[in-house]
């Protein structure tokens, strides 16, 4: 297969994952679209590692991946937070956390 099809299914999934997070206001779907724009992000440099023959776009994919796996566990840890403290879970409505 060619490196253009691999870069299409990425540009789609990550046009997905902005659409997403410009429109929805869940800071769950919001933390769910950002993971569908890395994980767009990874397949593009994938892509770019096997068609230059060269592994480090897979080494930066699998760094991009821990700092995504992070970022999830801090975003959910503060939408627990909020939904514990009874705070509105609204992203429109959030203007500081208090505590």
């Amino acid at each position: 297969m060619s490196i253009t099809w691999y870069l299409m299914v990425s540009a789609l999934i990550f046009c997905i994952g902005v659409t997403g997070v410009l429109t929805r206001r869940n800071p769950l779907v919001i933390l769910l679209c950002l993971e569908l724009m890395l994980n767009a992000a990874n397949l593009a440099l994938v892509a770019f590692a096997r068609n230059h023959g060269d592994m480090g776009g897979q080494i930066f994919a699998l760094i991009v991946m821990v700092v995504a796996a992070c970022e999830v566990a801090i975003g959910l840890g503060l939408v627990v937070a909020l939904f514990r403290r009874r705070l509105p879970i609204d992203v429109d409505e959030l203007r500081e956390l208090q505590g």
